[in-house]
């Protein structure tokens, strides 16, 4: 209770405004987020981590931390990789502590993005313990540790009525520095519940030879999983004795999770994940981010891991002294003309500032080019009059002219900086109209050394890569250099959405795997499950 020297409680409103004012004084010196990043899968992570992510102005993260959750930071925050693998440590644990208190000292919003949940095996109490010796005020994030997201992307239940009713967490290298163990193996063999072993694919074989001198039985169900909650997520399946051979034949290694217990044979059958049609493939999607979501969406549903790179960068961009004479002309014009989703979003952000009401477009008739341009516009309780079979500024056109109405008629076609001349000619030379070209936004070519999720590219690959615009393809030629995969990485195939990307990639010496009928993102990744499943 704070008090006033006079012996009297300060109100409510003062306490309130004293409470803040520490508070302010708190974030002022800077704090540190423990952070758990989940499993690798970058949906299984907390609304409150992501949140964190997006303010942060120091990220430092893990080897096991998926790119995309690197990207949600600012573009302005300070990234510092602290990766660990087993024998190759990239930065001793004391001087991880080292930069969380530099940069935390420096009045910094520090996030520590760690694999996992940051207090099972993630050496989260001791810079939990460091911070509060030093008095940093720090907070913890919990995340979903490895070995749920292993139980669950498998099928298989920790717990089960009748059969286990109690779950142990172990870990086969409980020091990074050490080169054995001090866990009493054979003490946890006699004990009826599911084993769940972290950081022991190095020792399988003579964990396992413990836990039976324990009193295990040999046959006990067992399973080890590598890269849980991942499209390249692998699991192996054998008795407890068998484990350690059937791994390496199957040529498993870290990061794994092993779970031992007659649970395993409960989940037979119950392996949902890696039924999916697209598991085990790898998709990049070379959106710009605003758009990515969608696409991403269906790719993961079908079971792909998505990375998303995008190719180029869209942002408004208005004239206002064109503005200023297309809305003092607006009930002159006949149709109002979308050649882009993109178009429909950058045009009505500017409008309805101005405008209370989407009434206030009159009675113009409206044309979109495609069915993505459709949905943007009906997302704005507006229903287009003309939508072409095929979404293209030729097929636009087409249907424009083949109303029989263009003839003198006066046409808003409202499109980007990089788009538009060639449906405004046909409109004028074929159509007999008068046309107003009205860009709304700019696409520029995305910098890729500004993007973290390069490096994973670079270093992997992908099965497949997804073009759904000419000027991505542009820029992917442009800067394929810094794209060049190792000698150990997928190259993957380049998919398009329609004739005008598949042209554009054609022409700039690509080959096309991948091209729906249809010119719809649901078609696009139906074309891509038909080919991954094909011969």
């Amino acid at each position: 209770m704070v008090t006033s020297h006079s012996g009297f409680r300060p109100s409510n409103r003062v306490e309130s405004q004293l409470r803040m004012k520490n508070q302010m004084t708190e974030s002022e010196k800077g704090i540190v987020y423990l952070v758990g990043a989940g499993p690798g899968g970058p949906g299984l992570v907390t609304r409150r981590a992501y949140a964190l992510l997006a303010r942060a102005d120091v990220v430092v993260y893990d080897y096991l931390v998926h790119p995309d959750l690197i990207a949600a930071c600012r573009a302005d925050c300070e990234r510092v990789y602290v990766g660990k693998k087993a024998g190759r440590h990239s930065i001793e644990q004391n001087k991880i502590e080292e930069i969380l208190v530099d940069w935390v000292r420096s009045g910094k919003r520090v996030v520590r993005l760690k694999g996992g949940d940051p207090f099972v095996y993630g050496r989260g109490g001791e810079e939990a313990r460091r911070l509060r010796d030093k008095g940093i005020p720090f907070e913890i994030v919990p995340g979903v540790t490895a070995a749920v997201a292993a139980a669950g992307y498998t099928g298989i239940p920790l717990t089960q009525r009748n059969t286990s009713s109690a779950v142990v967490f172990l870990t086969g290298h409980e020091d990074p520095e050490k080169k054995t163990t001090v866990v009493d193996w054979r003490a946890y063999g006699a004990l009826d519940a599911t084993l769940c072993i972290y950081m022991g694919m190095a020792r399988l074989r003579e964990i396992v030879d413990e836990l039976i001198a324990g009193g295990r039985a040999p046959d006990t169900p067992a399973a080890a999983v590598q890269w849980a909650s991942l499209s390249r997520q692998r699991t192996c399946r054998a008795t407890l004795r068998e484990l350690p051979d059937a791994v390496r034949e199957a040529g498993l290694g870290a990061p794994a999770v092993v779970l031992v217990g007659e649970v395993v044979a409960v989940g037979d059958g119950l392996d949902w994940f890696e039924r999916r049609p697209l598991f085990g493939r790898r998709v990049v999607v070379t959106r710009n981010r605003e758009q990515a979501g969608e696409l991403r969406d269906k790719l993961e549903e079908a079971g792909a891991e998505v990375l998303e790179i995008p190719m180029v960068r869209i942002r408004g961009d208005h004239d206002e002294r064109v503005w200023k004479e297309i809305l003092e002309g607006l009930g002159a014009y006949d149709w109002l003309v979308f050649s882009s989703a993109n178009g429909v979003r950058h045009f009505f952000e500017y409008f309805l500032k101005r405008h209370a009401d989407v009434r206030d477009l009159g009675s113009m008739r409206i044309a979109a080019v495609g069915r993505g341009t459709a949905r943007a516009i009906e997302g704005y309780l507006l229903k287009p009059e003309l939508v072409p079979e095929t979404a293209t500024a030729d097929g636009l056109a087409d249907a424009l002219i083949a109303t029989g109405s263009l003839d003198s008629a006066k046409i808003l076609v409202v499109t980007g900086n990089r788009g538009g001349d060639k449906l405004v000619t046909r409109l004028e030379q074929d159509g007999f109209a008068i046309v107003d070209r009205l860009p709304v936004y700019r696409t520029d070519l995305q910098t890729l050394e500004e993007l973290p999720q390069v490096e994973d590219f670079r270093e992997r690959g992908a099965d497949y890569m997804v073009f759904t615009s000419s000027s991505a393809v542009q820029s992917f030629v442009s800067q394929a250099a810094k794209l060049k995969t190792g000698p150990e990485a997928a190259t993957p195939l380049a998919c398009s959405i329609g004739p005008v990307t598949t042209e554009k990639l054609k022409s700039l010496g690509l080959t096309v795997h991948v091209e729906p009928c249809e010119q719809t993102l649901d078609a696009l990744v139906a074309s891509i499950i038909e080919h991954a499943r094909s011969p």
